[in-house]
């Protein structure tokens, strides 16, 4: 929901920083693999108790990941590179419950399952959109400089980052956060699912 906003705020302090990247040979699939590095690093922290650090690391591995899409759009985007910035941004997405669930299995386990169950229904409807779009060649207006079909909803990146950020801020409250989170998973999905029905009659 937050996403196209989000996007056009930090745009023009990303695509300078892009331009010093690319001067200084950064590729995007770099700054892709190290926003997953340290994603997992925050998700090996989170898990081990240490919350404030694995928040750093967790913003860190979100710029990286917000770099590598303005690095790409600055050089040459490639299908390879599309590919593996979805694929590494979803295994992240998963690992930050499951490291809250590590960190305090009792408290938490139930919450997290809940929470990477509803990641499923929104990760499985965006990819399935993005498929068949593709077949229909059809384009996001939205989104038109994304490698694939970006589907929005209640829950994009920029609303999966705030509520990772409120669990490592309170993580006392995680199962709260996570299944109020999870709701609005569901409704994210449950409305793609309408959309996509309506749009692939």
């Amino acid at each position: 929901m937050l996403d196209k906003a989000a996007q056009t705020l930090l745009r023009p302090v990303m695509v300078r920083t892009a331009r010093v990247l690319c001067r200084l040979g950064v590729t995007a699939d770099a700054l892709s693999w190290t926003g997953f590095v340290l994603g997992m690093g925050a998700a090996v922290t989170i898990a081990s108790g240490q919350f404030l650090v694995g928040l750093a690391l967790l913003l860190a591995s979100r710029l990286m990941d917000g770099l590598d899409g303005a690095v790409a759009r600055a050089t040459q985007p490639t299908d390879r590179g599309g590919f593996l910035d979805i694929t590494l941004d979803f295994v992240f997405y998963a690992s930050i419950p499951l490291a809250f669930a590590v960190a305090d299995p009792d408290a938490n386990a139930l919450a997290a399952a809940v929470l990477l169950a509803s990641f499923i229904g929104t990760g499985s409807s965006f990819l399935a959109f993005a498929i068949v779009a593709e077949k229909r060649r059809l384009q996001s207006l939205a989104f038109p400089d994304k490698s694939f079909y970006f589907l929005g909803g209640l829950t994009e990146a920029t609303e999966t980052l705030a509520a990772f950020v409120a669990m490592c801020l309170w993580p006392q409250w995680f199962a709260e956060i996570a299944y109020g989170f999870a709701a609005l998973c569901v409704i994210t999905t449950a409305l793609r699912i309408g959309w996509g029905y309506a749009a692939f009659r």
